[in-house]
C-alpha cells in the first residue's frame, strides 16, 4: 500500500463542489414602503424587493392587486355556424 501525501500539487488538481457562491455581494434592499438599504446577499442581484403584506392596504387596493394577480378566466367564444353562408360564391375553389 502506498502512502498519499497531500500537498499542493494534489490540491491544484481538484476543487471544491460549492452549492452556493462563497462571498458576499453588495445588494439593494427595497422595502414596501420605498425606502432602501444597502446589504451583503449571497447572490450577485442588483435589487431585492421584499413582499408587500397586502393586510395593511385599504379594501378598493387590495381588491385591485388581487385581480391583477389572479385575472378572470377567458369567456367562451361562440363557434362559427356554416348557416348564414352562401356556399356557391366559393364553388369554383373546388373545381379541379
Amino acid at each position: 500500500t502506498a502512502s498519499v501525501r497531500s500537498n499542493s500539487n494534489r490540491a491544484a488538481v481538484g476543487h471544491l463542489q460549492r452549492q452556493r457562491y462563497g462571498r458576499r455581494y453588495p445588494v439593494l434592499l427595497v422595502r414596501g414602503d420605498g425606502s432602501t438599504v444597502r446589504l451583503r446577499y449571497g447572490e450577485p442581484k442588483r435589487i431585492l424587493m421584499l413582499p408587500l403584506d397586502s393586510s395593511t392596504l385599504p379594501e378598493e387596493e387590495r381588491k385591485a392587486r388581487l385581480r391583477r394577480h389572479f385575472p378572470s378566466k377567458p369567456q367562451a367564444r361562440e363557434e362559427e355556424t356554416f348557416e348564414g353562408i352562401d356556399l356557391d360564391t366559393y364553388k369554383k375553389f373546388w373545381k379541379k
